[in-house]
């Protein structure tokens, strides 16, 4: 995952969501960013070829994944996609995910900058004040010399229902679509 459940708890006042919804929210998250930079991030100096028996992931020589770690898994036929590291040893560990069994898949440690973490907590923050509000319209009020006024986001500059005025903070990471 981007970043641990606990760390946006301590970076961002989400008092009321439970930890499975931060959790699914921070997934949704990752994958809007990875979508729109057309980046998966990895890490290709921490990656090898593992076998999958049961839960335990086996690897040839010294596994490079640590407890915590974001690991993406690639030619695979049933077990692709993102998974997070909870045991560690030096030639095997395990995923919290579940995981079918299957031979030589190609296991790549995912790392995220600090500038993409920065940003997933600014969409996380945005996720938690203005998502209700999106396609509301409102008026401007003004109350003796007190005038507020809202702009809301539409779908014209929303990409993945999240603005794209803060995901742009992520071009200098956007790869180029062929």
């Amino acid at each position: 995952m981007i970043i641990s459940v606990e760390k946006a708890k301590q970076m961002i006042d989400v008092s009321g969501w439970t930890d499975e919804r931060l959790e699914r929210k921070l997934k949704a998250i990752e994958a809007t960013i990875r979508k729109y930079t057309n980046n998966n991030f990895q890490k290709r100096a921490f990656r090898k070829t593992a076998d999958i028996v049961g839960s335990l992931f086996v690897v040839e020589a010294l596994s490079p994944f640590s407890i915590g770690d974001t690991i993406q898994i690639s030619e695979s036929a049933f077990n692709e996609g993102l998974y997070t590291v909870i045991s560690a040893s030096d030639d095997t560990f395990t995923v919290a995910e579940s995981v079918t069994d299957e031979e030589d898949v190609l296991v790549t440690k995912v790392e995220y900058p600090e500038d993409v973490i920065d940003c997933a907590l600014n969409l996380l923050e945005w996720d938690r004040d203005f998502r209700s509000k999106v396609g509301i319209k409102s008026e401007s009020k003004t109350l003796s010399r007190h005038s507020e006024s809202v702009t809301y986001e539409d779908s014209a500059s929303m990409f993945n229902g999240y603005p794209v005025g803060i995901l742009n903070a992520l071009n200098l990471h956007r790869k180029a679509r062929f």
